[in-house]
């Protein structure tokens, strides 16, 4: 969910998240079917699922609201969503590219990644 958020994906109905069973150890399965969409708004975006207490809305904070769901407590939850941050913001465009997106495409979709409104500060804590 919070990938999704991250990268502008609003395609995030239940049948995008999955659980793999190795081994009788449950885990999630890679990502898949995942589409960054720059949106018009860069003050608020929403994903498809409800993801926190202020239900749809695709930011930091909504995010952080449900940790104790996923068993972390907030410091960790912000440590983990901080880190992702970090990395899409770090990694989206040589991954586009390495993928064979041109620059044109890159330019265009540039605005899905860490949107102003979704509140990085406030991830990762700066």
């Amino acid at each position: 969910m919070c990938f999704n958020a991250l990268v502008s994906n609003t395609d995030d109905h239940p049948r995008n998240h999955a659980l793999i069973a190795h081994d009788r150890d449950w885990r999630l399965s890679p990502a898949y079917d995942l589409t960054p969409y720059p949106h018009v708004s860069m003050e608020r975006r929403d994903l498809a699922m409800i993801c926190g207490d202020a239900g749809r809305y695709a930011n930091a904070d909504n995010l952080l609201s449900q940790h104790a769901r996923f068993l972390l407590d907030e410091p960790d939850a912000r440590s983990i969503l901080g880190t992702m941050a970090e990395r899409v913001s770090a990694n989206w465009y040589g991954f586009m590219r390495a993928a064979g997106v041109s620059e044109a495409d890159c330019a265009r979709i540039s605005g899905a990644f860490l949107y102003p409104g979704f509140g990085h500060a406030v991830a990762t804590g700066h």
